[in-house]
């Protein structure tokens, strides 16, 4: 489920998984896969240029968004949301309200859906050194925020990971974010 995030361009800001069944995560009315955005947290880190490219998609028309609370409960299933949760229903018990770490197996039908509500779009992820800043696309995070965005994807969200099991990506941008430490007993 999305959280409220605060940006320092747009006030709170919705960000996260907005169904368990796919990785893919939206900022507002900006939609990519998980693995994506998890590439561009790496890439960033390992010191790529100032600006990176987050391919995904954008849904101009809020109701071609959809609602994430009013799709979970079944309620309104218009929009790209909606039409995500006429797929893959809310679970009807609350212990399988987990975020799936297989979720990039139903990455085709996704894409399929996104394209009829939304248009492809490469965000540009830019971080700027002398305002302390890093950009997805219009939306500016302060260091703080955008590590707790990368937690969030860490976490699985919110309900977490499935058994706590991350997907590869998400191991390998933690891992790189913080490597294992050498003790001399590994030496």
């Amino acid at each position: 489920m999305p959280l409220p995030f605060p940006s320092l361009s747009h006030g709170a800001i919705a960000f996260g998984f907005f169904n368990i069944e796919i990785d893919m995560l939206l900022l507002q009315q900006l939609f990519f896969f998980a693995d994506r955005f998890c590439s561009v947290v790496v890439e960033r880190h390992r010191g790529a240029g100032p600006d990176l490219l987050l391919p995904g998609w954008r849904i101009h028309d809020p109701a071609a968004v959809g609602n994430v609370n009013l799709a979970i409960r079944g309620v309104d299933l218009g929009g790209f949301i909606g039409q995500t949760y006429r797929r893959f229903p809310f679970p009807r018990e609350p212990e399988g309200f987990k975020q799936k770490p297989d979720g990039h197996q139903n990455r085709a039908w996704a894409e399929a859906a996104i394209r009829r509500f939304g248009a492809p779009e490469d965000f540009r992820v830019r971080a700027d050194a002398a305002a302390g800043t890093i950009a997805v696309a219009e939306y500016v995070f302060d260091p703080a925020t955008f590590a707790d965005l990368v937690d969030y994807v860490d976490r699985g969200g919110y309900p977490r990971w499935e058994r706590e099991v991350r997907p590869a990506y998400v191991e390998a941008m933690m891992t790189a974010l913080h490597p294992p430490s050498r003790s001399p007993a590994n030496c």
